[in-house]
């Protein structure tokens, strides 16, 4: 059981129980307990219930759950409430505006138990009948509806895919008939989601290579097997494809099989101008191969540098590569701190030591602790009182603590009207600013440029945190106009976000690419609310990475002396 599934099934007792009107420390310990196997760097399912226990958030009585969920595939109290909380109630949840509190309104009020008898209400004008469901609300839901197919292929976060991948190859790589063995297709150009897996293997013995796919422990179902593919469906209901492959084309079949369709393409026809053809097995004149084995081997003799798989969309790299201008991309070593991290003062689950020494084994020279401000109230954020206790704290634990600075900062919430949480004279006291929208995500569009645009106007404010406010497949973006937001960043000098929290990713690759265009500075955080969250760093890297963008873009590839100089 890969971390996605147990995260899944806590988040998903979490929201039933709110639903059915649980205490909040209960719900807050499952949603805590999601978060924190959703950040763990390995496979949780390996752990000892010891180690488990150990994690932060966790503790014994869940450690307990856990191991019986990874067990037995289930967890009698998720059996119990999802008896009481039918599957489409739960899927309420995902539409924008509606948490488990206004589910459970119109769940009980007009027993609205899935997302057809959710639409039928809307038309017919049911839910302005309850309080606080307005026209807008009601035109929101609509709009969203209307958008959403009936049913759509599933998706796969990155990160969720990553664990199968890292675990897939281990064991391929155990088998003695495969010489290489390398994933391709979109997780290999880093996109935020992915469909299905292709694994490419070299091998001269391929019935031995089916064998060993087919004898996959992970595997749920077989739906094909021959002698140069395999197809398998994993126990979560990943496609994966395995490939074999002669070592001769195997170059030429990773640039077919990474894509994208649109880059593949291009550079056929650029091919085909040099008379040559393309296909996955080789770059063929006269149907002789003349490059094939390695991927260096077909863009050298199409005249191009070798592309990094991230910027394979048809965005102007091929271009870019048979002119050799191809960007350096920001890479891990670049980077020397992070700049957006939570602890125990509100909704972390370490404390600013633990923090601090992960950080500095992380490998960075500074990182700032930016807990919540006081508008959420949920997570006990901090008001000025608190957060100059903090201060105290932090100057302690840079006394005990060597080899990394430790910087005041906040992440401080943005009102409806573009105000901030926090008075100017306590924002004027820290040493970086972090401003986020938290609340009313779906403001019309004029009112959230405004709203932001006011926010980076404030002379305090170093970045604005995860700009969009997007969750992967579960709510979408804020409309804004970018490109007014942008203006305003640029001349106010405020940086943009990259948060690298896996369902999260904001800013998208196509908006960093947009911020680098328009000359405004990126700042790549992991928004670490655990010590195990700096490694989600590679995750925002990747987005950065698929939007062109080098050292000189972010703020944090900078030494602390030249960071501080820029406020």
């Amino acid at each position: 059981m890969q971390n996605g599934e147990i995260g899944r099934v806590l988040s998903e007792i979490a929201d039933m129980l709110e639903i059915t009107g649980e205490n909040f420390f209960r719900v807050r310990a499952y949603r805590n307990a999601a978060r924190a196997v959703w950040d763990y760097p390995a496979t949780f399912a390996e752990l000892s219930i010891e180690k488990m226990s150990e994690v932060a958030g966790i503790g014994k009585d869940l450690s307990a759950k856990i191991e019986t969920l990874v067990k037995t595939g289930e967890l009698a109290l998720h059996r119990e409430l999802s008896a009481k909380v039918p599957p489409g109630v739960l899927a309420l949840m995902h539409l924008p505006g509606l948490g488990p509190k206004r589910v459970k309104q119109i769940s009980e009020q007009l027993a609205i138990q899935d997302l057809t008898q959710l639409r039928t209400a809307l038309e017919a004008g049911a839910l302005r009948t309850i309080r606080g469901f307005g026209p807008k609300m009601e035109e929101k839901l609509l709009e969203h509806l209307s958008r959403e197919p009936r049913t759509k292929p599933k998706r796969w976060l990155y990160s969720d895919a990553a664990l199968e991948v890292d675990a897939l190859l281990a064991y391929l790589r155990r088998c003695k008939a495969i010489e290489r063995a390398e994933v391709a297709g979109s997780f290999r150009r880093r996109r935020d989601t992915v469909g299905d897996l292709d694994i490419l293997t070299i091998s001269s013995r391929p019935a031995e290579v089916s064998k060993w796919v087919l004898a996959y422990p992970r595997a749920a179902k077989t739906l094909g097997s021959g002698e140069t593919k395999t197809t398998i469906v994993l126990n979560g209901g990943l496609q994966v494809d395995v490939r074999i492959l002669p070592a001769k084309s195997y170059g030429a079949a990773l640039i077919y099989f990474t894509g994208s369709q649109a880059h593949c393409i291009h550079i056929r026809k650029i091919a085909q101008r040099m008379r040559f053809s393309l296909n996955e097995y080789g770059l063929l004149r006269a149907e002789r191969s003349i490059a094939g084995r390695t991927e260096e081997d077909v863009y050298a003799k199409l005249g191009m540098s070798w592309i990094p798989p991230e910027l394979r969309e048809d965005r102007g790299e091929v271009e870019a590569a048979l002119e050799h201008r191809l960007p350096r991309l920001i890479e891990r070593s670049d980077l020397r701190g992070d700049l957006h991290t939570h602890s125990t003062y509100t909704d972390g689950r370490a404390s600013i030591e633990e923090m601090a020494r992960a950080a500095q084994q992380a490998g960075l020279e500074y990182f700032a602790v930016t807990d919540h401000s006081q508008r959420l109230a949920m997570v006990h954020g901090l008001d000025p009182q608190r957060l100059r206790e903090q201060w105290r704290e932090i100057e302690t634990v840079q006394a005990s603590v060597s080899g990394i600075k430790l910087l005041r900062g906040i992440e401080v919430d943005i009102l409806e009207d573009g105000s901030l949480d926090l008075p100017d004279d306590v924002l004027a006291e820290l040493d970086w600013v972090v401003a986020s929208v938290h609340s009313k995500l779906d403001q019309p569009a004029p009112e959230m440029t405004r709203r932001l645009i006011k926010a980076i106007k404030n002379p305090h404010v170093d970045v604005i945190g995860h700009p969009t406010g997007r969750l992967i497949g579960k709510r979408d973006e804020s409309t804004f106009d970018f490109g007014e937001v942008l203006r305003a960043a640029h001349e106010e000098g405020c940086a943009l976000e990259v948060n690298s929290q896996p369902d999260r990713l904001d800013l998208a690759d196509t908006a960093c690419m947009a911020a680098k265009r328009a000359g405004v500075k990126l700042v790549i955080s992991t928004d670490s609310h655990s010590t195990n969250g700096f490694d989600n760093v590679e995750f925002g890297l990747a987005q950065a990475r698929r939007g062109w963008i080098e050292p000189a873009d972010v703020l944090n590839t900078r030494p602390l002396n030249e960071l501080r100089q820029r406020r």
